[in-house]
């Protein structure tokens, strides 16, 4: 007898079978006609998913859209400004308070690991307090990373290089960095080889926003390949928006991709936000913002989708479904073969639970019991239609059901019901 049974699936890869769940882990997956269950969970043909996984989002922000104002001009500095005039009036609770209901957004979407930033330019720490608080109140059911993260320049803001410490002291998992906002491009490169040694010293994963501007100048990603070889931290490290490789010459980003994937540096560009921030000052014609998203993967680079944003001094959208970023990257990446876009599915599953480093992840037998049942039959359906969440498992225990969403029809001579899904009437 199982907890838990999930019934008649098909999985990403095509298969369709039953999945018996004890505990928190799968312990079968196979036909399970016989078996019985404290629950069964009819899939039905339904695609059965493990997690979604979000490897880049700013959670002390996110929900504080429109205070203490509006960025006006849509731009990245604009925000970064703004959001430094928020945090002279925010409080923990709220943001406390603003972080949870955005895990009830995750959890409702399947969305159920997360790697946040959180702002180390704050003498306070507020919000690495309130995150920490996060964390533990979630974590039966979110995998929530935190980043130390210098907003403001590890180098330039002058407390910033004290409070990331302590905020590493206090258990904040990963290392992050701004390079391309420090003063000058030889503070830049300084501050990703401190960070480094930093992680390398307490045995931390690094995640850095790394050339988030349209200047092909900006080339910090060289840096943190270099830095992630000498100090032995292949595997470990993460690049974020890498926008400015969409402006470098094509001979630079020749010798570049190599140096990445010798360092098996994990790329994590960002489309919603890279799309809207990016190209400001362009009149026509006009960039799109986004990374080199096709040459890495040719290069088998480890690339993901991140949300980045939603509902902040950033971005004015948004609402925790990583399916809404995979198919915005799809489109601006022009990745529309059948193979891709099943690759950028991937993109917001085990591409990016790999870049996590998360354990027993996946739809296997002793993996972790968390995963999600889509009113889609495949990959490529489910981002067609930003597919609805029937049904989400974290830790063998269901935890968000919604209804499958059917439009009832009053047309003379057509069906009574219609359903989006191709052939389902």
């Amino acid at each position: 007898m199982f907890d838990l049974i999930v019934r008649g699936g098909t999985l990403p890869d095509g298969r369709v079978c039953d999945i018996g769940i004890q505990g928190d882990r799968i312990v079968a997956m196979d036909d399970l006609g016989a078996a019985t269950a404290g629950r069964v969970v009819e899939a039905a043909g339904d695609l059965v998913s493990p997690p979604f996984v979000d490897p880049h989002f700013h959670m002390d922000a996110t929900l504080s859209y429109g205070l203490p104002r509006i960025n006006a001009s849509g731009t990245l500095l604009e925000g970064i400004g703004l959001w430094g005039e928020l945090k002279q009036v925010m409080t923990q609770d709220d943001v406390v308070a603003r972080a949870l209901q955005y895990c009830d957004w995750a959890a409702s979407m399947g969305l159920l690991a997360i790697r946040s930033h959180v702002d180390t330019c704050d003498d306070r720490l507020l919000g690495v307090e309130a995150l920490l608080d996060v964390r533990e109140r979630v974590k039966h059911y979110i995998d929530l990373q935190l980043v130390a993260f210098p907003q403001d320049g590890f180098y330039r803001d002058p407390t910033a290089r004290a409070n990331t410490i302590r905020a590493l002291d206090m258990g904040v998992d990963v290392v992050g960095g701004i390079p391309h906002f420090e003063r000058t491009m030889a503070d830049g490169a300084a501050s990703v080889t401190e960070l480094c040694e930093i992680a390398a010293e307490r045995g931390l994963m690094v995640d850095m926003h790394c050339d988030e501007t349209d200047d092909p100048m900006s080339r910090h990603i060289e840096t943190l390949a270099y830095e992630t070889r000498r100090l032995n931290l292949q595997g470990r490290v993460a690049g974020s928006h890498l926008t400015s490789m969409h402006s470098m010459d094509n001979y630079y980003v020749s010798k570049l991709l190599p140096l990445m994937v010798e360092a098996e540096i994990n790329a994590i560009p960002n489309p919603l936000i890279n799309i809207v921030l990016q190209g400001r000052h362009d009149s026509f014609p006009k960039r799109r913002g986004l990374t080199r998203v096709r040459e890495m993967l040719a290069m088998g680079i480890n690339v993901g989708w991140g949300q980045d944003c939603v509902l902040d001094p950033w971005y004015s959208l948004g609402t925790a479904d990583m399916l809404d970023v995979a198919f915005m990257g799809l489109h601006v990446a022009q990745m529309t073969s059948p193979q891709d876009m099943r690759t950028c599915f991937d993109m917001v599953t085990v591409n990016n639970a790999r870049t996590l480093g998360l354990a027993d992840y996946g739809l296997h037998v002793g993996a972790r019991a968390s995963l999600v049942i889509l009113d889609a039959g495949d990959p490529i359906e489910a981002l067609r239609l930003r597919a609805n969440r029937l049904c989400v498992i974290a830790n063998g225990k269901v935890i968000s059901e919604t209804p499958r969403a059917d439009a009832t029809l009053n047309l003379p001579g057509r069906p009574d019901t219609v359903r989006r899904r191709h052939g389902a009437g």
